[in-house]
């Protein structure tokens, strides 16, 4: 591990960027003196004020949800919260992926280590703990409702500190007491307070976003090229990309986009001829307008996700300085359920107006074969995978109904208002990954095409990109099976 690179949590706000670095560098965590500093002002100001026989606060010697009315005596107030981590530990449905899980982890050693949550160092330290070695409690998509924090996929979390359920550690799915005694580490104890801490906040749907948003970065870095070969494929003309026509409705993402599929196309041949077409269709000729106002809206989610990354979700929030507990709603995920719902509808039309364009290329217009093979007919070509793509197009719509109008009253009425922020995150991930799936369509398709410009050439760049693309998908001048050519397009696009 002495090689590895260490990321130090400070007091400073950690973005989506570092988040990418630190899961993509296997980075081990340690935290900051300062940090340590607050965490054990926050717990012994809290050790002090439950000392206080008259003093009742919310979770710490109180029941939970519609039970916080029942007082609990000072004996019992560790065990209450281990039942609190044992009976919430009620997630169904598919186990989410073990990177999400390591993000979990992060986002909540993030939140604790802001010293308003009253957890002891023990606890946290065994969290930097889990998340360095790689011991990540299996988890569950479904169970939270987005509000009270993400209670059942955080209780999941918790029993990993307490030795109780599952956890995925060296690649296999094992019981944590089991690899706890192989590393010689007991379960902790937790203290009073410490599960209502652990279950309350957002990590569930904050690791979900920031994964998304993880995914959406790098899927666009490819959408900005794929979209510009297919201009050229389609032989389009560029004066939809002039900088005047964004001048005179200067939307950010509409001008960034623009100017990019210029320097893209900058030295192509073929953008360089003269057009025959006086116009070219929407898909095509209004990619600045559409990718740009999704660009915008993950530039706006991503500071809602980075604000909420770092700050203080669980409840009650305690303030040592001000000599005050206080029990409040930070966990109500409504910020980012109706940031989520908009970036799952943003996401979603780059994969429409993917498939758009795929539509057109293999439709027999603009010199191009039927179906983009030489012999139509007796080979049937690209005909399917632009089928396949407008099943995912159609999928994804069904998956942009916002989850944030709905709510359902819960714990006996007491959490009567939830966000569904956990379903928005859920689903918002299964719409970027089917985006990645129709681009990898588009791909494939907008390289077939341009074969058929030639002895006209793309830019310099996109043919290079063309070229290492050849190494794993080849040029189809007879029917193949498809899916084999589509499976290798989406890794390399995931993989590169």
């Amino acid at each position: 591990m002495s090689n590895q690179t260490t990321y130090v949590i400070t007091e400073t706000a950690i973005e989506i960027g570092d988040v990418n670095f630190i899961i993509s560098n296997n980075a081990i965590l340690s935290l900051d003196d300062k940090v340590i500093q607050k965490v054990k002002k926050c717990r012994d100001f809290l050790d002090a004020k439950v000392q206080d026989n008259s003093a009742v606060f919310y979770g710490i010697n109180t029941g939970f949800g519609s039970l916080c009315n029942k007082v609990i005596s000072k004996t019992d107030l560790k065990q209450l919260q281990t039942n609190l981590v044992k009976s919430h530990a009620c997630g169904s449905g598919d186990e989410i992926d073990p990177v999400i899980v390591k993000i979990m982890i992060l986002l909540k050693i993030k939140s604790l280590s802001l010293g308003h949550s009253g957890v002891t160092m023990n606890t946290l330290n065994r969290l930097v703990y889990m998340f360095n070695n790689n011991i990540l409690p299996v988890i569950y998509e479904m169970g939270s409702l987005g509000a009270s924090g993400d209670l059942a996929p955080l209780a999941h979390l918790s029993l990993g500190l307490i030795g109780e359920g599952y956890v995925d550690y060296n690649g296999k799915r094992q019981k944590t007491i089991n690899v706890l005694n192989e590393l010689g580490v007991a379960p902790i104890e937790l203290s009073s307070k410490e599960g209502l801490a652990l279950l309350n906040g957002t990590q569930f749907m904050s690791a979900f976003a920031a994964y998304s948003l993880m995914k959406i970065n790098n899927l666009y870095s490819w959408i900005e090229k794929i979209s510009a070969i297919s201009i050229d494929a389609f032989n389009c003309s560029l004066d939809p990309y002039n900088p005047l026509i964004h001048q005179v409705r200067p939307h950010k993402g509409q001008i960034k986009v623009a100017k990019k599929v210029l320097e893209l196309l900058s030295d192509s041949s073929i953008s360089s001829t003269k057009k025959d077409n006086v116009q070219d269709p929407y898909s095509f000729r209004c990619i600045p307008q559409v990718h740009g106002a999704s660009i915008e809206v993950v530039e706006r989610v991503s500071k809602v996700v980075e604000l909420e990354i770092n700050s203080v979700t669980d409840n009650p929030t305690i303030f040592p300085d001000e000599n005050l507990i206080l029990s409040a709603g930070n966990f109500h995920g409504q910020p980012l359920a109706l940031s989520l719902d908009a970036l799952c509808i943003a996401v979603a039309e780059l994969g429409s107006i993917s498939e758009r364009r795929i539509y057109k290329l293999i439709s027999g217009q603009r010199d191009l074969p039927d179906f983009l093979v030489a012999n139509p007919g007796l080979n049937s070509g690209f005909m399917i995978p632009q089928y396949t793509a407008a099943s995912i197009v159609s999928k994804n719509k069904v998956l942009c109904h916002p989850a944030s109008v709905d709510s359902i009253d819960s714990s006996n009425g007491q959490e009567d208002h939830v966000s569904m922020g956990s379903i928005a995150a859920v689903k918002l991930l299964s719409v970027v990954e089917n985006v990645e799936r129709i681009v990898s369509i588009e791909l494939m398709t907008s390289t077939q095409a341009i074969e058929f410009r030639k002895p006209l050439l793309t830019s310099l760049e996109l043919q290079k990109l063309i070229v290492e693309y050849r190494k794993f998908v080849n040029y189809v001048d007879q029917d193949v099976i498809l899916h084999d050519n589509m499976q290798k397009s989406l890794s390399f696009i995931l993989d590169n």
